[in-house]
């Protein structure tokens, strides 16, 4: 698996992740779960989902974290020790573990390093009850997405998948030129193959609903106003940037585009909707 992210980005992002989440999939996704669930993360990076995630399942429950990133996954730990602390909740770690003594049950994490992205065969899915994910499918090829859709026994709720429907308010000549240049870069091979990118939430529906599962999407957008003003220069950097990469016959315009967004992003007159849909995959009964 070649695309990583900084521990600093999923730190910005995080806020964002959970504003935009779909509560009513996973309210769903829980109300399906055993009693004392056991949950594997893909993609884990420093543990979001689980911050946002476990308080909505309440009871006892175990994880394990999985990602290629071994020091991601240790500074998950120490972000939700201190997480759980400043809640008043007792953390221990015993032979390598974290458990979360919350008021409804204790929550035990593990954490394992695996680079599924040549094949999803190396995620661990037995032993599991669910499998989840943030920000995680729009990355991979649709032939690894059926191959893990031939593996998966389990409910899957995949969150914030990128979509398409990226919207910068008021619009300005270059949006489209933009737009069509990133939406390019998306799909290049990111590890697991060629990307589906935007295309990933229609595709992975229609994927999972063939092995057999029952699937509902709801919309996850982040929403970006214009007070934020060092996400949305990040966020226009990072999609002119993305843009020259995959059109460098369109870089001056592009540059063009880029001074014009942060000059509005410095005058708090941006701001940005980035969308997602998050995905919940039940198996259907035989």
């Amino acid at each position: 698996m070649s695309e990583g992210f900084s521990a600093d980005w999923l730190s910005r992002r995080e806020a964002f992740d959970a504003a935009a989440r779909a509560g009513w999939l996973a309210h769903a996704l829980v109300a399906a779960l055993p009693a004392r669930p056991r949950l594997l993360e893909a993609g884990a990076g420093t543990g979001s989902l689980f911050r946002w995630l476990a308080p909505r399942i309440g009871r006892a429950q175990a994880w394990t974290r999985g990602d290629a990133d071994e020091a991601l996954l240790a500074e998950g730990f120490e972000r939700t020790a201190d997480w759980a602390l400043a809640r008043g909740w007792k953390v221990t770690s015993p032979s390598g573990a974290l458990i979360v003594h919350a008021p409804g049950g204790a929550w035990r994490i593990e954490a394992r390093v695996v680079d599924f992205g040549a094949s999803p065969a190396s995620l661990p899915l037995a032993g599991h009850d669910a499998v989840v994910c943030s920000a995680l499918l729009d990355l991979v090829s649709a032939g690894w997405a059926r191959s893990f859709a031939a593996r998966l026994a389990v409910p899957l709720l995949a969150c914030l998948t990128v979509d398409g429907r990226d919207r910068f308010v008021p619009p300005r000549a270059g949006d489209r030129l933009v737009a069509a240049a990133f939406a390019r870069h998306m799909r290049r091979d990111k590890g697991f193959g060629p990307a589906m990118g935007q295309d990933a939430p229609s595709m992975l529906a229609r994927i999972l609903a063939e092995a057999g599962f029952l699937v509902a999407t709801a919309p996850s957008d982040w929403l970006i106003p214009r007070t934020a003003t060092a996400m949305l220069a990040e966020m226009v950097e990072g999609h002119a940037a993305a843009a020259a990469e995959a059109m460098p016959a369109a870089a001056a315009r592009i540059a063009a585009w880029r001074g014009a967004r942060l000059r509005a992003v410095a005058a708090a007159r941006l701001a940005l909707v980035i969308g997602h849909r998050d995905l919940l995959a039940i198996p259907g009964k035989d």
